[in-house]
């Protein structure tokens, strides 16, 4: 299949002719079964959104590091908060990340039914005091993302030969993640990576960039190849939930982002499913020469176990 990171208009999706929404579901499936990566256009995101977005990132960013750190994300059992410099380190070969980061889930109050009743994963999002109108452009961006989301899941039904709904009713509460990044500048060496090689955990990621270079897609044969900057454009990848949903047919491509030389803000929206959705292996990825591959897990578990693997302060909590 083609590694080269396609650019693909998602505006079919949305038109009643299913052919035109059958054109775009073969892009996406052949770029989820090459190069892991595409670049959307078409997405619906007014500018307005994301510029907002990343005018709340330089403001939160720019926070004293106390008033951050009060916002840490070792105080949340939920994946909410602030993660300080060089406090993540993604690929374990190399010196720990020069990033910061802010993670915001789906916004429930404290006597939400779900919080109260301590379900995994649904807690309050950790935000600075006196700053409502930055809550508010992040989780504009929030809702923006997840739905363009779950847009490209209709695609994704339709390509694997599923009801275009199929995935929608495992969506609609997610475990979602935005992530807000600032990436220092650096000196662009291997050595000190804005962030080490991985791959992503959920289904799929809807990140939009400041347009400073730096992500880098690995390539099968080993290279690494600069994700293009299309300006508008959104970078989406598939993540290992859905690459296991579909018996490995869609491919979880590992990337990093170099240290970059100038600053670089970036924001990933990571679609994770519901917490209760049972993530199996889908009857049409599976044949004779290629068995299921993966047992059943709930979103919950799912995120869980990869999260655990990932963060010291909840393993030793």
């Amino acid at each position: 299949m083609p590694e080269t990171v396609p650019i693909i208009d998602v505006t079919g999706l949305r038109q009643p002719d299913q052919e035109a929404r059958r054109q775009v579901a073969a892009a996406l499936g052949a770029a989820c079964r090459g190069a892991g990566f595409f670049l959307v256009t078409g997405h619906g995101i007014a500018p307005e959104v994301t510029q907002r977005l990343f005018a709340a990132a330089r403001q939160l960013f720019a926070l004293p590091e106390a008033t951050k750190q009060a916002l840490s994300i070792r105080h949340s059992p939920h994946n909410r908060g602030y993660v300080g410099l060089s406090e993540e380190q993604l690929d374990p070969t190399r010196p720990a990340d020069r990033k910061e980061a802010f993670n915001v889930g789906l916004d429930l109050a404290a006597d939400d039914p779900e919080v109260l009743a301590g379900l995994p994963f649904r807690g309050v999002n950790l935000w600075p005091e006196g700053a409502p109108q930055l809550r508010r452009d992040i989780l504009a961006h929030f809702d923006a993302a997840w739905a363009l989301g779950r847009l490209l899941h209709r695609g994704f039904a339709l390509d694997l030969g599923l009801a275009e709904d199929f995935f929608e009713d495992k969506l609609d509460r997610p475990l979602a993640t935005l992530r807000l990044l600032h990436y220092p500048a650096g000196s662009g060496t291997e050595a000190a990576l804005g962030a080490g090689e991985h791959t992503d955990y959920g289904n799929v990621t809807v990140l939009a960039t400041d347009g400073v270079a730096g992500l880098e897609v690995k390539r099968r044969n080993g290279a690494w190849e600069e994700v293009p900057q299309v300006p508008g454009a959104f970078v989406c990848n598939i993540g290992d939930c859905l690459m296991r949903w579909t018996n490995d047919v869609y491919v979880s491509t590992p990337h990093r982002v170099r240290a970059p030389v100038a600053e670089r803000y970036s924001a990933a929206f990571f679609l994770d499913p519901n917490p209760e959705a049972v993530v199996e292996v889908l009857p049409g990825c599976t044949g004779p020469a290629n068995p299921a591959r993966y047992a059943p897990v709930t979103g919950a578990a799912y995120l869980r176990q990869k999260l655990d693997a990932t963060y010291a302060h909840r393993r030793e909590a």
